[in-house]
């Protein structure tokens, strides 16, 4: 009933065509009082959004990071798991993912049937969750400088795949890097890169690089892996492109097939 009334002086207005003071005072007064329990509505809204992705409540779990903070290529990655095990079949038994957010990687890969995976974190893992700790406990994950050589043998692993990552070197540390990534791969490698001019998703410790994401361009990557004895596999490149259409997966990053 006292809704109704609220809204009687409101009707009395049109019906009239002038707005007494009286009305327009009380309407104010309505509209003031509202105001901060909209507020509350909004914030508890997002509390609450933010508890379900925490808690993977939400599909990817940690796939929406890049929301409002610019593009994940490990994002990407995860997306692209389905298409990259039907591009690569047997080659995705052992994988070995280098980037951001490697917990996250590795935890969807070990979803996949007859798939074994590992994850290099280059950056700090003090801060990470529950799920991640225990990945690290079991030794699937583990936080390395890829700036120095990784601590695996030879061929360890089937492919490997980095994302957000190679970004963050510069091209002296670029040249030790990625050889020594291609060391550790018998089949190849999947690379997930930024576009120039992209913002990328913040992390934690961007000075663990000493220096913020460098994007660079498809034509220069290509030069580089050329100079560096890296083939692109086109018989995977089309593969992948195939698997893509059939999905409609439009990934928001450079993604690069390579042949040892």
């Amino acid at each position: 009933m006292a809704s109704r009334r609220a809204i009687n002086p409101s009707r009395r207005v049109a019906d009239s065509g002038s707005i007494p003071l009286g009305s327009s005072l009380h309407q104010k007064s309505r509209t003031s009082s509202l105001l901060p329990i909209g507020l509350v509505a909004v914030a508890a809204f997002l509390l609450i959004g933010y508890s379900l992705r925490g808690s993977g409540g939400f599909p990817g779990v940690n796939e929406s990071m890049s929301i409002g903070q610019g593009v994940s290529c490990s994002a990407d990655a995860i997306r692209a798991i389905p298409i990259l095990k039907k591009a690569y079949g047997d080659s995705l038994r052992k994988v070995l993912h280098v980037g951001l957010d490697s917990c996250a990687v590795v935890s969807n890969l070990l979803k996949e049937k007859d798939t074994e995976a590992w994850g290099v974190e280059p950056f700090d893992l003090e801060d990470a969750d529950s799920s991640c700790k225990s990945l690290v406990r079991k030794g699937f994950v583990r936080s390395v400088d890829i700036k120095f050589p990784l601590p695996y043998r030879p061929k360890s692993f089937s492919l490997v795949v980095v994302s957000d990552s190679l970004d963050y070197l510069s091209l002296k540390y670029l040249n030790k890097t990625l050889p020594d990534i291609a060391r550790v791969s018998s089949d190849g490698l999947v690379i997930f890169a930024g576009f120039p001019g992209q913002q990328r998703a913040k992390v934690s410790e961007p000075a663990k690089f000493g220096k913020l994401a460098k994007l660079r361009s498809s034509s220069w990557w290509v030069r580089y892996f050329i100079q560096t004895g890296l083939e692109e596999n086109e018989m995977a490149i089309k593969k992948f492109e195939q698997a893509s259409s059939e999905s409609s997966y439009k990934p928001s990053c450079q993604i690069f097939h390579l042949s040892l």
